[in-house]
């Protein structure tokens, strides 16, 4: 059966009538010479609910990742017959097989478990864009050399400023490319100030089990955390917040054991 493009609709129908494969591949671009911040959080967060969910998979990385995803977004998996890319859909295609992080949840919890999703997804990811593509610092030392990393010379300058342009634009629909840095970077302390505040002492955001939003908020946080920048605002804002720091460390630890210290 050739692979398909899964919908959410399509996942929910198909998905639940067979059990998950033992060779679930997850691919990515290169972790040490390729991938930028905003994918490299992109494909944690996909890594961490996987493992939170007790799913196995390998990770598959490939200098062309993005162009392979139906989506043209990394990370995407390829479980047996389908090819379903992103974490949205990947949660609804595990949900689907009968899986939910989220199920213990009540509905009032799980609308907030979706609203702080939304929060992340729109000030942090949006901010990890700025900061890779619009920032000139971190564009001429970190952005370029690492998408072109992969590419022939003339093509890797040409491929990034398409890619930039690219960015810009969305960027720029959502309201974000006219923004100072000063000013993303006061978003990306207000998001962390509200996921603290939700947060508060606890292990995980709704108790002692991790659900989608905890692998979402560990994507992204633990990537800011430990990817080298020029100016490093964005970890020093995340890093005024201990005890997002102390759900990075606890995740690490229990899914990841990679044995490095935020």
């Amino acid at each position: 059966m050739p692979s398909v493009l899964l919908t959410e609709s399509l996942a929910v129908e198909l998905g639940a009538r067979e059990p998950w494969p033992q060779d679930v591949k997850l691919f990515q671009p290169y972790e040490v010479e390729q991938i930028l911040l905003p994918d490299n959080a992109n494909c944690l967060a996909v890594q961490a609910f996987l493992k939170m969910c007790g799913l196995d998979f390998e990770v598959e990385p490939r200098s062309n990742a993005e162009y392979m995803s139906p989506s043209g977004r990394v990370p995407f998996i390829k479980c047996g017959a389908f090819v379903v890319a992103e974490l949205d859909p990947i949660i609804s295609f595990v949900s689907s097989k009968g899986i939910s992080l989220s199920e213990p949840l009540d509905s009032a919890q799980k609308a907030d478990m979706r609203a702080y999703m939304s929060l992340v997804n729109t000030v942090l990811a949006n901010a990890e864009l700025y900061v890779t593509w619009c920032d000139k610092a971190t564009l001429q030392e970190v952005t370029k050399p690492r998408f072109g990393s992969v590419l022939p010379w003339p093509l890797n300058h040409i491929i990034a400023w398409q890619k930039r342009a690219q960015v810009v634009r969305k960027l720029g629909v959502l309201g974000w490319a006219s923004k100072s840095l000063d000013e993303v970077y006061q978003e990306v302390e207000n998001c962390c100030s509200a996921l603290a505040e939700r947060l508060e002492n606890r292990p995980y955001f709704f108790g002692d089990r991790p659900t989608e939003l905890d692998a979402l908020v560990f994507g992204h946080l633990f990537t800011v955390l430990t990817t080298p920048l020029p100016n490093n605002r964005f970890a020093a804002t995340v890093r005024g917040y201990p005890n997002l720091i102390d759900l990075c460390k606890l995740i690490e630890r229990e899914y990841f054991e990679r044995g490095a210290d935020p």
